[in-house]
């Protein structure tokens, strides 16, 4: 017989998870396990599966399963839910909380009207330019402003690490993420594989489309977002230490860019959307 468990469904900005809370069984799930919740015709439908696994060193630790059965360092969008269903299920309403990640231990503050939680801030650790998951893990050399290898039609691309890796391409079409997204997101030059953002930048702001490794196109996403201010910021084409703009297919997201790339900051919407039971698969 099929295990029974009980899930909860959240999204921030149309980017959407099944949060399982594990802390009392300490225990994952697989690979097969996450496809079937993520499947939108077969199982539940989702981007992703949030597994919230006991920790030490924070109210939870978060594992963030991809719609393709892989597994993600880091998610901002996914981090808000997670903050939002722990304090919806914890009975208070902390000032701030630290959750456990693939990315460190992030340090996150709600933001309540009567009803709960409706954003949150997070502090999203350091982008990094040089990382094992990025081209520079070779050469040690940060990849920004930089052509990408067999890609002559592409414009320069900058590589940063926000805990996953991702590749900013600034000014390239947004209507190229379908298209070049797949192709750019398993380039030899990332060993795990990379988010690719398409970015346009605006007087007071930036427009991204996201092509999210493990996901294909989403709705949002919080560290590509990070990544591409992050990206905008080192072309000196927007202001490090002012709330940036970053508007995705699911809406607006602030972004805050330090001069040291030191603690990446970000704000955004969540919304609890369903919780229900279902019966786990147990074989594949």
């Amino acid at each position: 017989m099929d295990a029974r468990e009980r899930i909860f469904k959240y999204q921030g900005l149309g980017n959407d998870f099944v949060v399982l809370d594990r802390r009392r069984t300490g225990q994952d799930i697989d690979a097969h396990t996450s496809r079937w919740l993520c499947d939108r015709r077969l199982g539940v439908g989702a981007d992703g599966v949030l597994s919230l696994l006991p920790s030490s060193r924070g109210m939870a630790r978060m594992v963030v399963h991809n719609a393709d059965g892989s597994i993600a360092e880091m998610c901002g969008n996914g981090l808000r839910c997670a903050v939002k269903y722990l304090v919806d299920h914890s009975g208070e309403r902390p000032e701030w909380l630290d959750v456990e990640t693939g990315a460190g231990v992030l340090r996150c503050v709600p933001g309540y009207v009567a009803s709960g939680v409706v954003e949150v801030d997070i502090s999203m650790g350091p982008a990094r330019l040089v990382a094992p998951n990025l081209p520079s893990g070779v050469t040690g050399t940060p990849f920004v402003g930089a052509a990408v290898p067999g890609h002559a039609d592409l414009v320069a691309g900058t590589a940063v690490s926000m805990g996953n890796p991702h590749l900013v391409l600034l000014d390239q079409p947004l209507s190229d993420a379908p298209l070049k997204g797949p192709i750019l997101e398993v380039h030899p030059s990332f060993p795990d594989r990379t988010n690719v953002e398409f970015v346009r930048v605006e007087s007071d702001g930036l427009t991204v489309v996201v092509w999210e490794r493990g996901c294909g196109l989403t709705q949002a996403c919080g560290t590509g977002a990070c990544a591409s201010a992050v990206a905008a910021v080192l072309a000196r084409r927007l202001p490090a230490d002012a709330w940036l703009r970053v508007t995705l297919p699911g809406g607006d997201l602030g972004i805050q860019v330090p001069a040291d790339l030191s603690d990446i900051r970000l704000r955004g919407p969540v919304a609890f959307v369903f919780e229900g039971v279902v019966a786990l698969p147990t074989g594949q």
